[in-house]
């Protein structure tokens, strides 16, 4: 058996490597995120309505205005101009609206 030269070796799998890398990313399945795409506007918390209970809310109205815009809803901070984001779940999933036509969902 002859021996083996390491540094090939070692330099294919990083090539491969990064090859794998750049052609995921060009292709959309990898995303390097940056800190204002993980920007948190502000914690909400859903108050379920139970028919015949009451429940109490402030009278001071938040810092942000929602709008349907295209089948989800969109919030715009009223504090900081220009600061706007789509609100989501726990899984980054969009809330949905029905202000406007909602997209049907693919069968």
């Amino acid at each position: 058996m002859s021996e083996r030269e390491p540094i090939p070796l070692i330099l294919t799998a990083i090539g491969s490597i990064c090859a794998t890398v750049a052609v995921l990313w060009y292709y959309g399945y990898l995303h390097i995120a940056k800190p204002q795409d993980a920007l948190l506007l502000a914690d909400f918390t859903m108050l379920k309505t139970v028919p015949g209970e009451d429940y109490k809310v402030s009278l001071k109205p938040a810092s942000q205005v929602a709008q349907c815009v295209d089948g989800v809803l969109v919030l715009f901070d009223l504090q900081q101009k220009g600061l706007t984001g789509v609100l989501v779940d726990n899984r980054k999933q969009a809330v949905r609206c029905l202000g406007e036509a909602t997209p049907e969902a693919p069968q």
